[in-house]
């Protein structure tokens, strides 16, 4: 537990859970006739609804993105280096929305939710989502929320999937949009990393082709080796010869099978704390919408034609080493804008921490961001750029 609270922190937070009633017609063909979205807010709403900052999660994220929700929590959000008073997105200045995903397995509808229509969890039978969908459930958030338009939409990974998603779907709806370690569709490679962690989950006994709530089961050995696969791809070779280097746990080699480098040690740990902390199903659901995700396809595949709709400002930001998500990728994006005539601001930070860097409150990475904010800031309609009732 946090032994005091720091002053930069939102604090103790609690989520909210939002029900909806209009049916939301999905990429799939499917209608979900009836919904629920998990959210946590921190800073107050300016008085006419213009300080508002969306936040989208990448694939294991959720809607606890700062704070704590507990003075016993270990740990604070996610982004909670990024948010909070006097931080690059600041909770005196501005309001920010975090979610769960629809499809998501941390409050929202998801497999792991009750279906009303059955009284039993969804389980695989919870419709396929695309990034489209989750814009689409997001921007009747902000309806809820009487936000016209958002401040700026912000995201990481599969977030800046997201946000990228917004300025096409919803241009006059924001004002900024940031778009951070992503890329305008997965590459070959990527869609190959996440089949086999696909397969890894399908193929364990206890997934009982996903029916296994039913079964008082969890695929844990298969959710356990997804785990691990990704986590490699999100760290970079330099990142893990700093963390790890060949260092034994026991100092000597034990000719045996059991781990005996560091790194075996902890790739085991990330998978065992992950298997007890994520659904399998929102798993594969979280990748396969990752797989599907390409704005051009509508356009005739030209990603300039699709951001042509857009008509925010932009920041596209990439790390060294991240060969996930590479720096070419988020420069496919950037030169797309800039064809498309658009106003963007790219930066590529240096970083030795791969795909993960973008979690990690890097000195040049916050100070870009901070940048970059008060630039959004900048944007607030005169006199609402304090928080009000």
């Amino acid at each position: 537990m946090p032994e005091i609270i720091p002053e930069d922190s939102v604090g103790i937070v609690q989520p909210q859970t939002i029900e909806f009633d209009t049916p939301l017609e999905l990429a799939c063909g499917r209608v979900l006739n009836q919904y629920h979205l998990i959210i946590e807010t921190y800073g107050e709403l300016n008085a006419d609804a213009s300080n508002a900052i969306l936040i989208c999660h990448a694939l294991s994220g959720n809607h606890h993105v700062a704070g704590y929700h507990s003075a016993e929590d270990k740990k604070p959000g996610w982004w909670d280096s990024a948010i909070g008073p006097g931080k690059p997105i600041d909770t005196d200045k501005f309001f920010v929305v975090g979610l769960n995903n629809l499809g998501g397995c941390h409050g929202s509808s998801g497999p792991n939710q009750i279906n009303p229509d059955t009284g039993k969890p969804y389980g695989p039978d919870f419709p396929l989502m695309t990034v489209p969908d989750w814009v689409n459930s997001q921007a009747r958030l902000a309806d809820h929320l009487g936000i016209q338009q958002w401040a700026a939409v912000i995201g990481g990974s599969l977030g800046g999937m997201q946000a990228l998603q917004w300025s096409i779907d919803y241009p006059e709806r924001l004002r900024h949009c940031m778009v951070i370690a992503a890329a305008p569709k997965l590459s070959a490679q990527n869609i190959a990393f996440n089949e086999v962690a696909r397969q890894a989950i399908s193929k364990d006994p206890q997934f009982h082709d996903g029916h296994y709530y039913e079964e008082d089961q969890v695929p844990k050995v298969g959710l356990m080796l997804a785990r691990m696969l990704g986590h490699i791809t999100y760290l970079s070779d330099d990142g893990m010869r700093e963390k790890f280097g060949r260092e034994l746990r026991e100092g000597k080699i034990s000719f045996d099978f059991n781990p005996q480098f560091e790194v075996e040690s902890y790739l085991r740990y990330q998978g065992e704390r992950f298997s007890t902390a994520f659904d399998a199903n929102t798993y594969l659901l979280m990748t396969k919408a990752l797989d599907y995700y390409d704005p051009a396809a509508p356009y005739e595949h030209d990603l300039a034609k699709a951001l042509s709709q857009a008509s925010c400002k932009f920041m596209v930001i990439s790390f060294t080493t991240d060969w996930r998500f590479s720096p070419e990728r988020s420069r496919e994006i950037t030169d797309a804008l800039v064809e498309a005539e658009k106003q963007v601001s790219y930066a590529e930070v240096d970083s030795p921490q791969g795909h993960d860097a973008f979690l990690i409150p890097i000195p040049r990475y916050m100070e870009i961001f901070a940048a970059y904010m008060n630039r959004v800031e900048a944007d607030i309609p005169a006199g609402n750029n304090e928080g009000g009732a």
